[in-house]
């Protein structure tokens, strides 16, 4: 049984500024935004010690190499920053005003819309991170199908100081990296829920931001517990990453879904908060009145099939037809998904993401 609201409450971090102070930030109603690329990918660092080696990552034939410099990579707490800048540039896109990569921030405003707290050690801590996301280089084909793109996780960045004895940050100047203008430019961002800034773990971060790309809006999304680990760049071994999940199943605080760990299987399925399946058993792919769950692979070459689409919309038409149709035996639910991706983009295909603008 799930833990009550009340306890799951308690293993977030507490609100440190009022909502009204919340107002205070450009980005009005406080909405969070980041690009999809680094919500799928691990494009960040989930410690806390600094990581000088060179990383790679490969998965369904997106590959990623990260090297770090001197000071470490850029970790997930890092990325606070990129989140903010983001969200800023996606309501001005909102709002019909003009927007380019480079931009200057507050940095006491950007602090409380991360939740963070607004002492001396709070604005030196941006400053480490402004150098470890300047100094991070990405090597990726992500988003580009053609070929490999290189380029920091923000381009260049400055800072103003106060005058007086503390010399605290008063602005930031931050240039994005095209490659996440481009990103952004293309709507290729989800929404994340405002506790994302409580959640105090590297990994609980993770974990959701991997739920939010993947199971989004759906009722539920399952994926094998290797993958998973994969997929969330975390360094512990198996048997820890195990136990790290389960500790995150137990306290039931992940925002918009409920991570439920299946041990017979060493699978991990999460279930979104707002949908029925929340206090129903498990689906189970045995029922021949209803498609199993597709796999988290699927997905993947669902996009490759049908560039451009909506990959979960997609999924919910396919699952229509089907029941439409008389629900017909499939021998292979996920290749005929797969074929059904194919078959729309060959009557209407869109236009690839990830082309340069001028």
């Amino acid at each position: 049984m799930a833990a009550d609201s009340a306890n799951s409450k308690d293993h977030l971090l507490p609100l440190r500024h009022s909502e009204g102070d919340l107002f205070i930030c450009d980005v009005s109603d406080a909405i969070l935004k980041d690009v999809i690329p680094q919500l799928e990918h691990p494009f960040f660092s989930l410690s806390k010690k600094p990581e000088t080696k060179i990383r790679r990552y490969e998965h369904n034939g997106k590959w990623l190499e990260i090297v770090p410099s001197v000071k470490g990579m850029a970790t997930i707490y890092d990325k606070d920053i990129l989140i903010y800048c983001i969200s800023q540039v996606m309501e001005k896109l909102k709002r019909n005003e003009p927007v380019g990569p480079r931009l200057k921030i507050t940095s006491y405003d950007l602090l409380v819309f991360a939740n963070r707290g607004t002492s001396g050690r709070d604005y030196m801590q941006l400053c480490e991170s402004l150098d470890r996301l300047e100094g991070t280089r990405i090597k990726t084909n992500i988003r580009n199908e053609a070929g490999r793109e290189s380029f920091g996780l923000i381009d260049a960045s400055s800072v103003t100081r106060k005058f007086g004895l503390d010399g605290r940050i008063q602005h930031i100047e931050i240039k994005l990296s095209d490659w996440v203008f481009d990103a952004i430019r293309d709507q290729e961002v989800l929404t994340l829920h405002r506790d994302y800034f409580r959640l105090g773990k590297a990994l609980e971060k993770r974990i959701y931001e991997l739920a939010r790309k993947h199971c989004g809006r759906q009722s539920t999304w399952h994926i094998s517990l290797e993958t998973l680990l994969k997929k969330s760049g975390s360094q512990s071994s198996t048997k820890r990453f195990r136990q790290h999940l389960k500790g995150i199943a137990l306290h039931d605080h992940l925002p918009d879904y409920r991570l439920v760990f299946d041990e017979e299987k060493d699978m991990v399925v999460f279930l979104n908060r707002e949908n029925a399946w929340v206090d129903r058993p498990l689906p189970s792919s045995s029922d021949d009145e209803t498609l199993p769950l597709l796999p988290a692979e699927t997905y993947d070459q669902a996009r490759e099939a049908a560039p451009g689409y909506d990959i979960h919309a997609l999924e919910s038409e396919w699952r229509e037809f089907w029941e439409n149709s008389g629900k017909p035996t499939l021998a292979n639910p996920p290749a005929a998904f797969v074929g059904f991706c194919r078959s729309r983009h060959k009557r209407a295909p869109l236009p690839r993401r990830g082309t340069k603008h001028a």
